[in-house]
């Protein structure tokens, strides 16, 4: 039988082959023959290399034929095109093997940057053309698309040029006004990029993130955020891994030594010691919600996002961002495309507009038939024409445009006051808002930790305690944890510290902090005396051993006092060879209150915004806080989220009335935005480094300064700037940017049913229509005059917003039937005869179609500035127009006057459709004095208790049996029990009563250990001060 290879052509009878073929053979094996001559190990070294090359180059060839999958096109169907590929290549395996001390070279950049892409995750990237189609889009505008088929079909190329032009006016306009937001937004995003330090051409360089590839060197410290995945190669101080070798070495010693009779937990150890000693220790907590940092070999793979806690490293970058564990994750959310509730109220308005436009077009259809008007004749009065005109004023074309002009113009806004809005209808979100969860240090506080006077112990020296507390601290200065920073600051006022720590201390081992111990030790020696520094909360530090406990007491009850006046205290504990751990005392520090925090909470209750305080510190210093801040004191422990024995209904009631919770995590954070949501209410939250979860479920998710990248994706809105006014400020921004919405929104609609109801009845009744050149003008006029609505100055609610959509309609009807009013009003007097020329309104001489145009033109643009006034009790103070609006309502009403004086496009006509100008005049009178009554009604409405409830829901409502099924439900659990005769049970029980096979109380685990340097009346190593965070250090 003879082998093929799979990719092989077929070449007829394979026994007798083709001369071609065999000639190629019989080449090939006399090459080989050559090659393989000669020294023994020569021939065998040229063998391994040729072997090497044809398995690479197999890899290459899988790597094309997987690269990505072939799609025909739905409006092609003969041609295929590459969906895939670039993002699911595998990096050869050979761009791996780059030289820790040269790094990659200049040349290697383009060709792997070519085939990945840059280091980057993967974000939602429109393509212009098909975004600028995207306005073209939705129930509206095919409403306006239809129109152009219809004018077309009616051969009217004047109208059918001007809808296009309509058309096209409204998208060029919004594409330009977010693309202009987008560039803002954009240009700040870069100010915050990532970076890395690469080796590149045997140098150590840094630069931004996104300019890795596959295979470069990089270096990643304590404190530093890894920037790709990343596969870990050896010890900054060890390139040449020697005492990675000599290690090893060692310990295979000493497991030759050890016995064989070891269990099998022994043998579990030794198998992990084969990996050599950990290289550095790695939070990956913004990932796998693992509060302990996690230890790293050689070999090991660290991921993108994650934190270096230990060590300094070098690596090679094995996978770029969007290709990387976190960038596959992150493209599952980043591919949905889910509407927001903007977007979901933009299309049932256009939805309820349509229907009533083919309510009306079915009406004047029916007054039609039974006067006998033809289908398409005659050429200026016809069903068809009635239904162009109907399709025209019946949907507002630019209402998708506007709106989402307005939005982007206030997110340009926002970014220059250094808030980033990543998605536009965060923006609606933000203005809904009617809790706050925020957390205390840099929002509440002014994140800059100081330390104040220590608790020393008797007979021990302050600076040889000073002195403990900073060997027992990370050594990184150029990321240093904000406690071990403020420590080391400290020394300026301790000189006999200083010169202690030059005596020649050398430390052998630091451990850092961790969650379990809650405590830093290190080992260092000097003059060969050695010494275990330990510094950390209050009770890590006591559990070091049986002091004694008159001592522990006075310890514990200086650390409750200092928690009680806001502090955090941390223990200093140290042991000297051959002796026992001493105690030397507490340290306090204090992260003060912003100057600006008290006042900007009163502003925000003033806007009907309550603020829960979440932070990690204990109880006693977080109620401190909110004494100081003039915040509620009903702040609780987060364990009773989870535990003590509540029903869903009091959970729910417990969590909606406190001020905040202490000794958080981010699965806290997670439940108390899920608990309010369920309340129906609207949830801000604010948070840095492992909250991506709890910004990803917020209604709106605000990433403070020094957030994770992690956390930066996950958020709606990232703030450059610290303190809660930032973010007070961007909520009434966003109050103004719905306010403008709303007001345009019952501005168009009423426009809408103006017109509607006015042509109805004006056809049914007289047979009589306005001009569809004309019509299409005025759509033009309250198009164009309206998107200086987003530039306009709106006043901010003084209460959480809503669309109050039934309210909208109510108004938005009144005001439509008033303008229809109006009108007929003025048409009736046209009836009136002044000898042998028009009476009522016309003075001398002008034509019904341009005195008609010239009213309905001057009331629907002044409208703009009735629905921009007050929308109800709470919608705040007065403002007056800006300069944008007048003008552009102003230019409007010249343009639709010039049209009247000279009759253009009014059709057959006395007086060639020209108007005098005291007709002009009192059409001017007549339209303001319309206006006025309409802005009086307005007014009124507003006032209405009743009305102003109308639509808008419930922000504290509550379903207690179904709460108290589903929190019973989450409290249950599946246990598998195993007896003595091996036989398996399963039943349900709750997890702090069900018992194992040996008897023992399983008790419920409610989270992680908590990832604090204190406990009960000890902060939390809670957030982060953002110098800090900016470098990575999580919270």
């Amino acid at each position: 039988m003879v082998l093929r290879h799979r990719k092989q052509a077929q070449n007829g009878d394979i026994e007798k082959g083709s001369s071609s073929s065999e000639d190629s053979k019989a080449q090939t094996h006399s090459n080989d023959v050559e090659r393989y001559q000669g020294d023994e190990y020569d021939v065998l070294l040229r063998y391994a290399a040729d072997e090497a090359e044809k398995l690479r180059g197999a890899g290459e060839d899988e790597d094309k034929e997987e690269e990505g999958t072939y799609k025909r096109l739905w409006y092609a169907p003969w041609k295929k095109v590459k969906t895939g590929g670039v993002a699911e290549r595998k990096v050869p395996s050979e761009w791996l093997n780059t030289d820790i001390a040269k790094g990659l070279s200049d040349r290697d950049i383009g060709p792997r940057r070519e085939g990945f892409g840059y280091n980057e995750l993967q974000s939602e990237t429109e393509n212009p053309f098909l975004k600028i189609v995207s306005y073209f889009r939705g129930p509206i505008l095919y409403v306006m698309e239809i129109a152009v088929v219809l004018a077309a079909g009616l051969r009217d190329f004047i109208d059918f040029g001007v809808i296009i032009g309509i058309l096209c006016l409204n998208a060029t306009v919004g594409f330009y006004q977010e693309k202009q937001a987008g560039d803002i937004v954009a240009e700040l995003k870069a100010g915050i990029a990532l970076r890395a330090v690469v080796v590149r051409d045997g140098k150590e360089q840094e630069i931004e993130a996104r300019e890795l590839v596959a295979g470069d060197i990089v270096v990643v410290e304590e404190g530093a955020t890894i920037p790709a995945d990343v596969k870990l190669l050896a010890s900054y101080d060890d390139k040449d891994g020697s005492k990675f070798l000599e290690s090893n070495e060692r310990k295979a010693r000493s497991r030759e030594s050890r016995s064989s009779e070891e269990n099998a937990d022994d043998e579990d150890e030794d198998a992990s010691d084969q990996k050599g000693p950990s290289v550095c220790s790695i939070d990956q907590s913004s990932i796998t919600g693992e509060s302990l940092a996690v230890d790293k070999y050689i070999g090991d793979i660290a991921y993108y996002t994650c934190i270096v806690k230990r060590g300094k490293v070098f690596g090679v970058v094995t996978s770029i961002a969007k290709n990387s564990f976190v960038g596959r994750t992150a493209a599952l959310v980043t591919g949905s495309h889910d509407q927001g509730h903007f977007q979901i109220v933009l299309r049932g308005i256009g939805v309820v507009l349509l229907v009533m436009v083919i309510a009306f077009i079915f009406a004047v259809w029916i007054a039609g038939f039974f006067r006998g008007i033809a289908i398409a004749t005659p050429p200026e009065n016809n069903l068809l024409v009635y239904a162009l005109v109907f399709l025209i004023i019946g949907v507002p074309v630019g209402l998708p445009v506007v709106t989402t002009t307005t939005m982007a113009v206030g997110a340009a806004y926002l970014a220059r006051r250094k808030a980033i809005v990543q998605k536009l209808t965060a923006i609606e979100s933000l203005a809904g808002v009617d809790i706050l969860c925020s957390d205390k240090t840099g929002t509440l506080t002014a994140n800059k930790l100081s330390l104040n006077e220590p608790f020393v112990a008797p007979d021990v020296d302050p600076a040889w305690f000073i002195t403990v507390a900073i060997l027992a601290s990370s050594h990184n200065v150029k990321s240093l944890d904000p406690i071990d920073k403020v420590t080391i600051i400290g020394l300026k006022d301790y000189p006999r510290a200083r010169e202690m720590l030059r005596e020649g201390w050398v430390t052998h081992k630091f451990t850092p902090f961790d969650p379990v111990s809650k405590r830093i030790t290190a080992e260092v020696e000097r003059d060969g005396e050695k010494y275990i520094c330990a510094k950390g909360a209050p009770n890590a530090i006591l559990k070091l051993r049986n002091f004694d406990p008159s001592t522990a007491a006075k310890y514990r009850a200086k650390s409750q006092e200092f928690a009680q006046r806001g502090f955090r205290s941390l223990g200093v504990a140290v042991k000297k060879e051959n002796e026992d751990w001493e105690l030397l005392g507490l340290m306090s520090m204090s992260d003060p209150p912003r100057p600006d925090t008290a006042s900007t909470i009163r502003e925000a209750v003033d806007l009907g915004i309550h603020i829960k305080m979440l932070t990690g510190d204990a109880v006693a210093i977080a109620k401190e806080t909110c004494k100081a801040l003039s915040l509620g004191t009903n702040v609780f422990d987060s364990e009773r989220l989870i535990g003590g024995g509540m029903s869903g209904t009091e959970v729910n009631d417990f969590v909606e009335a406190a001020d905040g919770f202490a000794e958080v995590f981010p699965e806290h954070k997670y439940q108390v935005v899920d608990i309010l949501q369920k309340r129906g209410h609207l949830i801000a939250m604010t948070g840095d480094v492992d909250d991506a979860p709890s910004l990803k479920k917020a209604d709106c998710g605000i990433a403070v300064q020094g957030a994770s990248d992690a956390a930066r994706t996950a958020a709606d809105v990232v703030f450059l700037d610290e303190g809660l006014s930032t973010i007070i400020t961007s909520i009434k921004v966003a109050r103004q940017i719905f306010h403008r919405m709303k007001a345009y929104i019952i501005y168009r609609i009423a426009l809408c049913i103006h017109l509607e109801f006015y042509l109805m009845l004006s056809i049914i009744i007289l047979n009589e229509t306005i001009r569809v050149d004309l019509v299409v003008f005025l759509a033009i006029f309250a198009d164009v005059a309206t998107i200086a609505i987003a530039y306009d100055n709106a006043p901010h609610a003084k209460k959480p917003v809503d669309w109050q959509l039934p309210k909208v309609w109510i108004i938005s009807t009144v005001m439509g039937l008033l303008l229809a009013a109006g009108t007929w009003i003025i048409r009736g007097t046209l009836f009136l005869e002044h000898g042998t020329e028009r009476g009522g309104i016309v003075q001398n001489f002008g034509s019904v179609q341009e005195v008609l145009f010239l009213e309905v033109a001057l009331t629907e643009s002044w409208i703009i500035f009735i629905t921009r006034l007050s929308q109800g009790p709470d919608s705040g103070d007065f403002e007056w127009p800006s300069f944008q609006l007048l003008a552009a309502v102003f230019g409007v009403d010249v343009l639709a006057t010039v049209f009247a004086l000279f009759g253009w496009i009014s059709g057959p006509a006395p007086h060639g459709g020209w108007t005098d100008v005291v007709t002009v005049v009192r059409i001017w009178l007549f339209s303001f004095g319309v206006v006025l009554v309409i802005a009086l009604v307005y007014l009124v409405m507003n006032t209405f208790t009743w009305l102003d409830r109308i639509g808008r829901p419930s922000r504290s409502r509550k379903n207690e049996k179904l709460e108290n099924f589903i929190a019973e439900l989450q409290r249950m659990t599946l246990v598998h029990e195993r007896d003595s005769e091996h036989h398996d049970s399963y039943h349900f029980a709750l997890p702090s009563t069900s018992k194992g096979t040996d008897g023992t109380k399983n008790e419920r685990k409610e989270g992680p250990e908590p990832r604090q340097e204190q406990d009960e009346t000890e902060p939390a190593k809670e957030e982060t001060p953002a110098e800090e965070k900016a470098d990575g250090v999580p919270s």
